[in-house]
């Protein structure tokens, strides 16, 4: 598993699900063209590339680059890098027919293409020996602030994330997810929920 410090951003979850089975590393879903009308994932993004930058890696198809070329108008260019996948022509094992441009998707592309195209586009990676990073926040510390598991965790995060200015759709993995980029442990812990 190779750790990738920046936050990459993908168009939907069979494309995270690919990439998290490669890189251990932050994965923000655009939902598609659902990124347009949902100002709260483009602040989301902006202030995650703020913290550690982007790097956009969608489809090489046209409704791909639509998307790359929105993130590009809503987050500062200079904390965004692009990984782009060639060109391969084929079909999906999940899906029945060709896509319309008859390409793969992200995840279609085998591992070391997309390893490869996460390095082309200068994004850090660390190799499987790489030291351990600082332990963050885990799962279990969730559930020890009553965050999940528990009688009115949901409503906890909910207010959690109304207080962080985040996103309410985000599930509480995706969550965990972000408190690990927007702050440290012991701040989690010296936060009033």
């Amino acid at each position: 598993m190779h750790r990738v410090k920046e936050v990459i951003v993908v168009e939907g979850r069979y494309d995270k699900n690919t990439l998290s089975q490669l890189v251990d590393a932050v994965i923000i879903e655009t939902s598609g063209f659902g990124i347009f009308n949902d100002a709260q994932k483009q602040k989301l993004l902006r202030r995650l590339a703020q913290e550690r930058g982007l790097v956009v890696l969608t489809d090489s198809d046209g409704a791909g680059f639509v998307i790359r070329s929105f993130i590009k108008g809503c987050v500062d260019p200079a904390l965004v890098r692009h990984a782009y996948i060639p060109d391969v022509y084929g079909k999906e094992r999940r899906k029945a027919a060709l896509s319309k441009e008859g390409k793969l998707g992200v995840e279609g592309m085998r591992p070391e293409v997309l390893l490869d195209a996460l390095r082309r586009a200068g994004a850090t990676v660390d190799d499987e020996n790489a030291a351990s990073p600082a332990v963050g926040i885990t799962k279990a510390d969730m559930f020890r602030r009553g965050l999940s598991g528990g009688q009115g965790s949901r409503e906890r995060r909910t207010a959690l994330m109304r207080a962080l200015d985040l996103p309410e759709r985000l599930s509480s993995d995706a969550l965990l997810d972000v408190l690990n980029v927007i702050m440290t442990r012991d701040e989690f812990y010296a936060m009033d929920i």
